[in-house]
């Protein structure tokens, strides 16, 4: 993976964040942590088809599309990348994202989170990401997250849960929040 393509898959891994502790409300903030991934991790890319459009500077995957580095994985039915500039070599891997769209069945999982959605947009320049949907669900083990907008700053690691007019609902474990105690030695 080139330096280039990282803020890619750390867009995706953003949505991946550690238990929160919030009451019910028509909108939450807080101060969530994004997975941390290696940059030294190889990428993997599937879809049924792929569309290079150079002179727009974009890059169209369509079907079935499949998202893997790590322990992070993003499948969605499509996903446009915008790269910056005119000009840029797309196909080379040497081009900076602008931004990224995917659709249809948003689905980023790790190997103890999940987040839902039906949509996804991700800005690199700004560093924000953004889920959207009917419902947008996120979990971590018996902890679930529901709401339509999910905002998270990248380089931040704030986040914002949007109700859209409803309310946000949380399920929260008490379970999960405890930390196993030691046991002694006789």
């Amino acid at each position: 993976m080139t330096p280039r393509t990282r803020p890619l898959f750390l867009a995706f891994a953003a949505v991946a964040f550690a238990g929160l502790s919030v009451a019910y409300a028509q909108t939450t903030t807080s101060n969530m942590t994004g997975l941390k991934l290696s940059g030294d991790q190889p990428v993997n890319i599937e879809s049924d088809q792929l569309e290079v459009h150079q002179q727009d500077n974009t890059a169209n995957f369509t079907g079935n599309v499949s998202v893997v580095q790590g322990t992070t994985h993003m499948t969605a039915n499509d996903m446009l990348v915008h790269y910056k500039g005119k000009g840029e070599a797309v196909s080379n891997g040497q081009a900076k994202i602008d931004t990224i769209d995917v659709s249809g069945n948003v689905v980023i999982t790790t190997d103890t989170q999940k987040a839902t959605a039906d949509k996804g947009h991700f800005d690199m320049n700004s560093q924000i990401a953004t889920l959207e949907g009917d419902r947008v669900v996120l979990t971590e083990g018996n902890n679930i997250f529901v709401g339509c907008k999910l905002i998270v700053h990248m380089q931040t690691g704030v986040a914002k849960l949007d109700s859209c007019g409803r309310r946000v609902q949380i399920q929260l474990d008490p379970k999960s929040q405890q930390t196993p105690t030691p046991k002694k030695k006789p």
